[in-house]
């Protein structure tokens, strides 16, 4: 039975046709990811409020498509991929409650065919497993219905690598190619700097192999995503060496910057960690992120053992280059930075923790499976309160900017009408209005701008309590908010000159 078992696995891998019994093992490993994908979905509607309110940057992306303000200033380092995967919804509704629905199910399905791509390479129960250890995290149920970018870059890349693998077996694999082009141009259009340092180690393993029809359609994926932004560049930032340089700027000068301990201090739920200051969080929440990359040195050494080196190989790898940016080369921490990272990592984690149980030898063999589900147990926890904590935190935040609106509303300051100054890009997506800044990340106008549009529509600076105004908005009145001093301008002159 066992040897029969082992010849159906090996037919998969082959990508051979199977018998009946081969069949049933192959729907019940549908199932299995499926129903994970499901539980993911679920998860996130439950433990992460759908009424939950768009955060900063996710005012940014949903603006340029909704019809509740006008589009936000979109700044250098920022791409069109969330834009354009929100717009469904975004562009006939203005319900966040059903953004996130439509963000959580569409998170869930992609988690189920990025990891379907795999079967044949890995057992179902070894991707089922690493389906949930990915999905367990709290950074990925909080970012799963949100809409940014990073979750998609970890689908695109997963479902890359693995058609990459299957179209390097077959040549004649069509549907493999066409995954390979759709990963690529899935990340490229959610963060094209990130598409590239995961196709470094793809490209090196196309080019030692001589796959250059691969690498073609690989580049072409990444070229659909990469184009627009360059493209992007040069009408709207002066070119790409301005835009290249404008990006780094704005995350503060990219080089060499040891950001782990700033990865590490985000664990504790800080969804941006700008500047990372403060202690470290208690050992229970940092244990997972120390023992993932040991995980992974077991994933490697069993694929080593039993020959089957390439595809956990090229996964480390690809999560590797990943990573590699946000720990070395960044001042400060987010921690969905690294979630494609997680994702690649996963199955090698996945296939170790499974090697480890069943290789105990039958004494031991309790023993291992009580200290796993034991240490499974503990994760789980931990990412729960953490998420819990995480989530009533930003909500609290959302609701303040929702309240700041409602004053601003009563002051007058209503659509058509302009926003400056502290947390002007959420707050005017929440009021209704423009925002514009002449300085710092968002700068996109001039003091005398400023003062132009205060004469034609209502106008308001925002600082936060204590902070002065600035110098154009000393005479306007001040009316304490949320968390925010609210400096309105004298009402426009609707007759008379301008």
């Amino acid at each position: 039975m066992a040897h029969g078992t082992d010849a159906l696995l090996v037919g998969a891998r082959r990508g051979t046709s199977a018998a009946a019994p081969g069949l049933s093992w192959q729907r019940r490993g549908e199932w299995l990811l499926a129903a994970v994908a499901v539980a993911f979905t679920v998860a996130q509607l439950v433990l992460v409020r759908p009424s939950l309110g768009l955060g900063w940057d996710e005012t940014v992306y949903v603006s340029q498509s909704s019809a509740q303000a006008p589009p936000a200033f979109f700044s250098a380092p920022r791409a069109r991929g969330v834009a354009l995967l929100v717009a469904p919804v975004t562009s006939w509704s203005t319900s966040t409650e059903l953004l996130r629905v439509y963000l959580a199910v569409l998170s869930g399905l992609g988690l189920y065919l990025a990891l379907r791509v795999w079967r044949g390479y890995f057992p179902a129960r070894v991707l089922a497993a690493a389906g949930a250890l990915f999905a367990s995290l709290w950074v990925t149920l909080f970012y799963g219905p949100a809409a940014m970018p990073n979750y998609w870059v970890a689908l695109g890349a997963l479902a890359c690598v693995g058609c990459c693998l299957r179209a390097a077996a077959d040549h004649r694999d069509r549907a493999a190619l066409g995954g390979v082009a759709v990963g690529a141009a899935l990340m490229a259009w959610m963060r094209p700097t990130d598409a590239v340092w995961i196709s470094l180690p793809l490209l090196v393993w196309m080019a030692a192999g001589r796959r250059m029809r691969l690498a073609l359609v690989l580049l072409a994926g990444l070229a659909t995503g990469i184009g627009q932004w360059v493209i992007e560049a040069h009408l709207a930032y002066g070119g790409l060496t301005q835009r290249l340089s404008e990006g780094s700027r704005i995350q503060g000068g990219l080089g060499w910057n040891i950001a782990v301990d700033d990865q590490l201090r985000s664990l504790i739920g800080r969804t941006l960690c700008r500047p990372c200051t403060g202690s470290l969080p208690h050992p229970a929440v940092m244990a997972w992120w120390f023992v993932l990359p040991l995980l992974a040195a077991v994933g490697l050494t069993v694929a080593v053992r039993a020959r089957r080196t390439g595809p956990t190989g090229l996964l480390l790898a690809c999560a590797t280059t990943a990573a590699v940016p946000y720990l070395f080369m960044i001042g400060y921490a987010a921690p969905r930075f690294l979630l494609p990272a997680y994702l690649l990592l996963a199955i090698p984690v996945a296939d170790a923790l499974f090697h480890l149980v069943t290789s105990a030898s039958g004494r031991w063999r309790p023993a291992a499976l009580v200290v796993l589900a034991l240490g499974l147990a503990g994760h789980l926890a931990v990412q729960y309160v953490v998420l819990d904590r995480t989530v009533d935190r930003t909500t609290a935040d959302r609701r303040n900017w929702s309240r700041t609106a409602g004053h601003l509303h009563r002051l007058g300051v209503r659509p058509p009408c302009l926003l400056t100054g502290a947390n002007a890009v959420p707050l005017a997506f929440y009021t209704g209005c423009s925002s514009a800044n002449p300085g710092g990340h968002d700068a996109n106008t001039t003091v005398a701008g400023i003062l132009s549009t205060a004469r034609r529509i209502p106008t308001a600076a925002l600082s936060r309590p204590g902070v002065p105004p600035p110098p154009y908005a000393r005479d306007w009145r001040t009316h304490p908010s949320a968390g925010l001093d609210l400096h309105i301008a004298p009402p426009p002159r609707v007759n008379g000159p301008a």
